[in-house]
């Protein structure tokens, strides 16, 4: 992207980052050890895989290694899908959940087989080069001799107090005499050195069909749970065909469903025809078509997206163009409407970007779901358990009805850029690994880092830093502080229920992306990136 602009027209903290190799993520720490394992020769996949083991221990307020993960990687001609997301205990059953009038959040019920381990070792034995166990050393470092905890971090432990300090095992692994640490405080986390030691060792085994597989059966039995030693030695992280659609010579990729990158998919195809690259980034004009776009593949998404094995419509009958052309005629320009879309879930998450001197590049997001997840730590392992079947739907009928054996419909979604030959976009190229975190925020997350750089040109932190939006339930749109006061009242005019925020935070997402700058491609190539204001982290580069 040669004509690409550095300007940055938004408040912003930071400058992009340039250099031949980038590691992009919410915690300073964690993006060092990524580019430590850059520094000895290894892979972008490499760099992934320290980042997110090290992530686990710098901000498990959002992700850990009782979590699951997505990947997305271009090896330098094509594009490869990873999900390591996991099922429910087969022997799980729609009766436990009677009388329920949602799905439990804050119990064995919620937490299927965690894969972040599984997604880890696929990840190194197809695109890593150096030893798996080298991976782990920055992440027990951290784990085992302690390190200062980040101000948002921090702020994100607090919040998990009141809900999670009644839990004994939580309290003991996580607060510091039952309270959160405070910015710049020192935690230590011993359980966590010596489960990723086990990890490393055993090419994670022992988290499978080992000792922490083990440990893992006997608290779920001991506390009413179904999963068993058999779920866990049945987990398979799964290379997966990527999903795609094109916008302006640019072809976006996301992970299939189970996962929720679908729904960017359909917005954006939606939007492919508006002109809005004609248009001012912050005009109303602009924001109305997107935000209601964005509903109606809320609607679609929240209507379709489980596990394949039970959806009613696969996903490229969901992307069919002539039926979202269809779809996005019940759009009207001036009038803001309530698409039966439903109201999303918040949810934690932690994603990171990697790209190397070779030209490989990662997108990879990891989660435990709300938070720490659903608060059950596995004694003796410091193993915070996710809540992942949260997201499964007590409808009867459902294709993401809860039951046994299945994985639910997934929030996390890494985004990955390439040139799109179909649309003039040239030879296949990749461009860009990029994703916002956090929630039903991700794909509109996505959405509106992408339309700006593909319309617009804004460079990666220019793009990241700008004020965001976020549709909820009914007429709601959440949006930030930072647009011209008149955008707020025209939207208003159109019937969103506009809810401003006191400042920029991370309920709109935290973003990273790094993108390729060279045009021609040159050896080495030439990264640019940025790493988002709403979070701790940083960019860095070599």
């Amino acid at each position: 992207m040669p004509d690409l602009s550095f300007k940055l027209p938004y408040p912003s903290q930071r400058q992009p980052i340039l250099g031949e190799s980038c590691v992009a993520t919410s915690q300073p720490l964690a993006a060092q050890a990524g580019l430590e394992m850059l520094r000895r020769g290894g892979t972008a996949a490499d760099a992934a895989i320290a980042t997110a083991a090290a992530m686990t221990v710098l901000e498990p307020t959002s992700n850990g290694i009782g979590g699951d993960n997505f990947a997305l990687v271009w090896d330098g001609s094509r594009v490869h899908g990873l999900n390591a997301s996991g099922r429910s205990p087969a022997a799980l059953d729609r009766s436990m959940f009677d009388g329920e009038a949602i799905m439990p959040a804050r119990d064995w019920r919620a937490i299927t087989v965690p894969g972040a381990v599984s997604g880890w070792v696929a990840l190194s034995k197809k695109f890593g080069r150096l030893p798996f166990a080298d991976l782990f050393e920055p992440a027990i470092r951290y784990a085992r001799d302690g390190y200062p905890v980040a101000p948002l971090t921090a702020a994100l432990w607090q919040r998990s107090i009141e809900r999670l300090s009644s839990r004994a095992e939580w309290k003991r692994v996580f607060t510091i005499d039952g309270r959160a640490p405070k910015p710049g405080e020192r935690i230590r986390l011993p359980d966590h050195a010596a489960t990723l030691r086990s990890v490393a060792d055993t090419m994670g085994e022992s988290f499978y069909r080992g000792a922490l597989a083990s440990a893992i059966a006997k608290a779920s039995a001991t506390d009413g749970g179904v999963m068993r030693e058999s779920d866990l030695a049945s987990h398979v992280a799964e290379w997966v065909e990527p999903i795609s659609a094109g916008y302006r010579g640019l072809r976006l990729w996301q992970i299939p469903p189970n996962g929720q990158g679908i729904a960017t998919l359909m917005a954006l195809s939606m939007l492919r025809s508006r002109g809005l690259d004609t248009l001012e980034p912050d005009c109303p004009d602009a924001l109305h078509v997107a935000i209601e776009a964005m509903k109606l593949a809320f609607r679609e998404a929240h209507r379709e997206v489980a596990d394949p094995r039970f959806m009613r419509l696969s996903p490229s009958a969901l992307l069919d163009l002539a039926r979202l052309d269809q779809i996005a005629t019940s759009i009207d320009p001036s009038r803001a409407q309530d698409f039966d879309h439903g109201p999303p879930n918040r949810g934690g998450t932690i994603l990171l970007c990697t790209a190397d001197r070779e030209g490989q590049m990662v997108s990879f997001i990891q989660s435990n779901y709300q938070g720490f997840g659903s608060g059950v730590v596995i004694p003796g392992t410091g193993i915070a358990m996710h809540n992942r079947g949260a997201n499964f739907t007590l409808e009867k009928g459902h294709p993401n009805e809860v039951a046994g054996g299945k994985r639910p419909y997934h929030t996390i979604i890494p985004g990955l850029v390439t040139t799109d030959p179909e649309s003039g976009g040239g030879p296949l190229r990749g461009v860009m690994a990029f994703g916002v975190m956090g929630g039903f925020m991700q794909p509109q997350g996505q959405v509106q880092v992408l339309l700006r750089i593909a319309d617009h040109r804004m460079n990666p932190q220019a793009a990241l830093d700008a004020p965001r939006w976020q549709v909820t339930e009914k007429l709601t749109v959440e949006i930030e502080p930072g647009f011209r006061p008149e955008l707020y009242e025209d939207l208003r005019r159109r019937g969103h229920d506009l809810k401003i925020a006191a400042d920029r935070n991370v309920s709109f997402g935290r973003g990273q992306a790094i993108l390729r700058l060279d045009d021609p491609p040159t050896n080495p190539p030439v990264w640019c990136a940025g790493s988002d204001l709403r979070a701790d982290g940083q960019a860095v580069a070599l």
